[in-house]
């Protein structure tokens, strides 16, 4: 088909883990974080070297992602963890607010990227 791009290609997954926090060396900075590991770690491992060898890759490996949870939608990015042990998702304080998150709790994500 002459003249027309191809539509980019939308995985979905979905992972269930704990929710924890980390807070900054100077313990004036906390964040809270879902761990994306395992089978859908992978997938998004697979997704970040297809965008790195189509020269689309983003910034610090990250891949923007639209998430869910419960009824909560917001659009973020995972970024690679430094351990090398799976993706890192941001919670905003919004969402763990309108979900009733804390940490410890276990969450299930879907992802779309």
């Amino acid at each position: 088909m002459k003249g027309r791009s191809a539509l980019p290609l939308v995985e979905t997954l979905t992972h269930t883990g704990p929710l924890w926090r980390w807070t900054g060396e100077s313990g004036s900075g906390t964040w809270h974080f879902l761990t994306i590991d395992g089978e859908a770690g992978e997938a998004l491992s697979g997704t970040a070297v297809m965008r790195k060898l189509e020269g689309t890759s983003r910034g610090f490996g990250s891949i923007k992602v639209k998430a869910r949870i419960g009824e909560s939608a917001f659009a973020t990015s995972v970024f690679p963890s430094r351990s090398g042990n799976g993706w890192l998702l941001p919670i905003k304080a919004a969402v763990r607010k309108a979900e009733g998150l804390a940490e410890g709790d276990i969450v299930e994500v879907m992802l779309e990227f």
